[in-house]
Parts: structure tokens; sequence; C-alpha cells
């Protein structure tokens, strides 16, 4: 995933949330002490990690080993052209990752993920989706 991540040409950088696990990685990392209250805590200490000068950030799970970097290029520029709060990918009319939330929108993320706020989607039909490890055959 992170390799994926460093082929995107839209990134300014990427930041790695570590929660229950401590993994050892080359990317910067942020650990969040409050795990365990879901995966929206998680990305709400990695938003406050963030320089302020940061407009929005896109979100992907660790565990999608197919991320496409085409796929967040895609959203970026969506989000760039038309704007919007939160702006997800989506494969056969599946929303799945990335996603990118804007900066307005970060404190609206419930402790259960980013789910639940509306999002404009983009279709990337083309592009294989970024899959599941632990649904992995």
């Amino acid at each position: 995933m992170l390799a994926a991540l460093r082929r995107a040409e839209s990134l300014d950088g990427i930041l790695v949330v570590l929660g229950a696990h401590e993994v050892a990685t080359d990317a910067q990392t942020v650990h969040c002490a409050e795990w365990e209250l879901g995966p929206g805590a998680s990305l709400r200490c990695g938003f406050a990690a963030l320089p302020e000068d940061v407009e929005a950030a896109v979100v992907v799970l660790a565990d999608g080993p197919d991320l496409d970097p085409r796929a967040v290029d895609r959203i970026v520029e969506s989000w760039r052209a038309e704007g919007g709060e939160a702006v997800a990918a989506t494969y056969a009319g599946v929303r799945l990752h990335p996603l990118l939330l804007a900066r307005a929108v970060w404190p609206d993320v419930p402790d259960d993920g980013a789910r639940a706020l509306p999002a404009r989607l983009v279709a990337c039909d083309d592009l294989t989706p970024p899959g599941d490890v632990d649904v992995r055959r």
C-alpha cells in the first residue's frame, strides 16, 4: 500500500497512523493512543498531526493491498476541480478507498469512521479495487 501511495503523483506526503500494532516503516508515523475507540479516532489522530496549511487528507486502509495510485490521483484531481468535503472512489458502484476528506469535515468524523459521512463519488471502474487482506484467498 505504501508503494502505491508513493507512486501517486498528487500527494505531498504520507502519514501512517499506528494503534494496536507498532509497524516498522520508513514513512512518517503517529501513534493513536485512543485507537480502541474506533477508526474515526485513528483518523482524528492523523488529522491532528498534519500541518495547519493542509487543506485535505487522502485516507486509505493499510490492509488494501491492491490500491491503485491512479485512484488516489483521480479523487484528488476531482476535488481540486470540483471541491467538496468528502470525495470517495467507487468500483462497480461500491464506495471504497481512497477517500479524500477536506479539513472542514475532519471534526465530524465519528468514532466508527468516515463511511457515515456523505461523499461525492468518483468512478474508478476501470481500476482494480484496493482489496482487503482480511478477505483475500
